[in-house]
């Protein structure tokens, strides 16, 4: 019989309980966890009933998360997240972008000028962030990754689609031969099912996670192909099976995700791969990608 967990006092203790029990959880609620650690307001603020329709996840999911993590009940639970948000009432109004940093306040959403200094110094703060982070980030690993694949397929859809063709792009540019996989259903499922063992699949999905992008990691992790993560937290979905996860903060306003860290990871992967084919194939490439 599985040990009951001890309910956590705080946010940070949820998230750190979650992470590392995080095997003994569902499918459903590692998605469910996922979305309450990434979405603590929502949580703290909201009935069962909406939150469970904003995450596209049935209401008694959080119930049961709740439960699995100590509380009584999701009200329990509610109440923990409700807390910290007591020191946040004397906080200006206004508009807030979410960052690694924490928050960015606009005072003045109505004033163009003021949203973009917000954005830009939410900016400041996330790319601060990834600079601390880099020397601990896996890249040596996602750089042989790639480097070692005879072929590879990148997928992103919804808000990561932009950052996904990107990626296949670049990819192209540094001589490796990427397939940009496109179409909803069944097209997507036949184009992934086409991998070869020594291919690799490069994955990128952010909060909403697009349905598409979860069910061809499932199909490829089933495969037994290799999957590299870009996201936004360790517990994401996409993370399980995945070899290497490259986890990045970018800043966000309500349904706008800014791309910043997130770009200067790809090309940052790209330069390395460019400068290692260099060394072995070809040292002009890194003066040729114009990507």
């Amino acid at each position: 019989m599985t040990q009951a967990l001890s309910k956590p006092d705080t946010p940070e203790a949820f998230r750190a309980q979650f992470l590392e029990n995080r095997a003994r959880f569902s499918k459903k609620l590692l998605q469910t966890g996922s979305f309450v650690i990434e979405n603590p307001r929502v949580i703290a603020l909201n009935p069962v009933s909406r939150i469970g329709a904003t995450a596209g996840l049935s209401a008694t999911h959080f119930v049961r998360l709740a439960k699995e993590m100590g509380f009584s009940g999701f009200s329990e639970m509610q109440t923990m997240f409700r807390k910290p948000l007591h020191a946040a009432e004397t906080l200006p109004q206004g508009e807030r972008i979410m960052h690694s940093g924490g928050e960015q306040i606009i005072s003045d959403p109505a004033n163009i000028a003021s949203v973009g200094r917000a954005f830009a110094q939410a900016n400041v703060e996330s790319l601060g962030n990834l600079y601390e982070k880099l020397s601990v980030m896996p890249l040596a690993e996602a750089r042989d990754q790639i480097l070692k694949a005879r072929l590879i397929y990148v997928i992103g859809i919804g808000r990561s689609m932009g950052p996904a063709a990107y990626l296949a792009y670049a990819l192209g540019r540094v001589g490796l031969q990427a397939i940009h996989l496109l179409g909803v259903g069944q097209a997507l499922q036949d184009q992934a099912k086409a991998m070869h063992p020594d291919d690799l699949l490069i994955a990128l999905s952010f909060p909403p996670y697009a349905a598409e992008t979860l069910q061809i990691c499932e199909q490829v992790r089933a495969q037994g192909n290799t999957i590299l993560a870009l996201t936004n937290s360790p517990v994401s979905p996409i993370t399980m099976g995945a070899q290497t996860v490259l986890t990045i903060e970018d800043a966000e306003l309500r349904g706008f995700r800014a791309l910043t860290a997130l770009t200067t990871v790809m090309q940052t992967l790209m330069v390395g791969v460019a400068y290692e084919k260099g060394l072995t194939d070809d040292p002009d490439i890194i003066d040729s990608i114009n990507a």
